[in-house]
């Protein structure tokens, strides 16, 4: 499965998951305000849909934190397992207590109908976002491996291909020396011939010729050692060079990736500490609103993590939105 199919079941179950549970919080409020009207005070008859509307807030933190936790790869434990069954089963209690009041079977299993499809549906899309977040994971590692793979393929194809060229320059060196040396024997054998009558006579300049040839042909083979030494040092140095970058390039990946899983842990372990119990301490508190800008919490589940108002949580997110513009606003402040 593709990362685009991946992306598109994912906001599939993310909104029929929230389309069903707005429908089940809708009807719910609908169906249990006048139950709630009838056992509340007359004067106090305003207060009816309050209950219902807690027990169905209740639902959607647990659906969208269950969200943010599957994305994460994290697990919250039983609680948040208790709390969904907890206001699932009083979610249903409430819609059925009425028809079940007066007796009314029918009535208590309509009205049961849309708890428990809120319950299941909650189950069912944790557990759907858990078995995506596992598939998206082994097809990243497996990208990686055949990407790896390529690589190291492709360097195995460069070490050939020098290795072949390096190997026909020295077996044309090899040739083109032969040659020559094939050439001056023929014609030392051609002048020894020719020479053979006036030897005596001209044995002093074929003496002197010889040791020029000699001397040619020992800086020639000089000067080709030389370049062969030149070419193997440029060789070493390529190699050299290409290792660093090779090494260099996977440091650097190592550690952001590093980086990035610490980020990652930092984050899960300061939204995971629960609401605060009292007014955290600023830097501590910028931390967490940092950490919950970073999973898109809102404002207000932000808020009861670090214990500070949502008026100074909101100016927070305002500055990491636009932190050259806050900046600003602050320059302009200050003057």
């Amino acid at each position: 499965m593709s990362s685009v199919q991946t992306r598109s079941a994912e906001r599939a179950l993310s909104g029929g998951t929230w389309l069903i549970v707005c429908g089940a919080m809708l009807y719910s409020i609908l169906t249990v305000t006048p139950l709630m009207a009838k056992h509340t005070a007359d004067e106090w008859v305003w207060t009816a849909p309050i209950l219902p509307l807690v027990v169905d807030a209740a639902v959607v933190i647990v659906v969208k934190l269950d969200d943010v936790l599957a994305r994460l790869g994290g697990h919250g434990g039983r609680w948040p397992m208790v709390l969904r069954w907890m206001t699932g089963l009083m979610t249903l209690a409430l819609n059925t207590a009425d028809s079940a009041l007066r007796k009314d079977l029918v009535g208590v299993a309509i009205h049961s109908v849309a708890p428990l499809l809120l319950i299941v549906t909650a189950e069912t899309s944790l557990a759907y976002r858990r078995a995506i977040a596992h598939a998206v994971a082994a097809l990243e590692a497996e990208q990686q491996a055949q990407q790896e793979r390529r690589e190291r393929e492709a360097r195995e194809r460069a070490e050939r291909a020098r290795a072949e060229a390096r190997e026909e320059r020295e077996h044309a060196a090899t040739l083109a020396r032969e040659q020559r040396e094939h050439e001056a024997r023929l014609a030392r054998e051609q002048t020894e011939r020719e020479e053979a009558a006036r030897r005596a006579e001209r044995a002093e300049r074929e003496a002197r010729e010889r040791a020029e040839r000699e001397a040619r042909e020992r800086r020639e083979r000089e000067r080709e050692q030389r370049e062969q030494e030149r070419l193997r040092l440029e060789r070493q140095a390529r190699e050299r060079s290409e290792a660093e970058r090779r090494e260099h390039a996977e440091r650097a990946e190592r550690e952001r990736r590093e980086r990035e899983e610490r980020a990652v842990r930092e984050r899960a372990a300061l939204l995971n500490r629960g609401p605060a119990e009292g007014k955290l301490p600023e830097d501590e508190a910028r931390q967490i609103v940092a950490a919950a800008f970073a999973a898109e919490m809102s404002v207000r589940a932000a808020a009861e993590l670090c214990g500070w108002s949502v008026g100074w949580v909101s100016h927070r997110y305002a500055e990491h939105r636009d932190p050259a513009g806050t900046r600003t606003d602050l320059a302009i402040a200050g003057q």
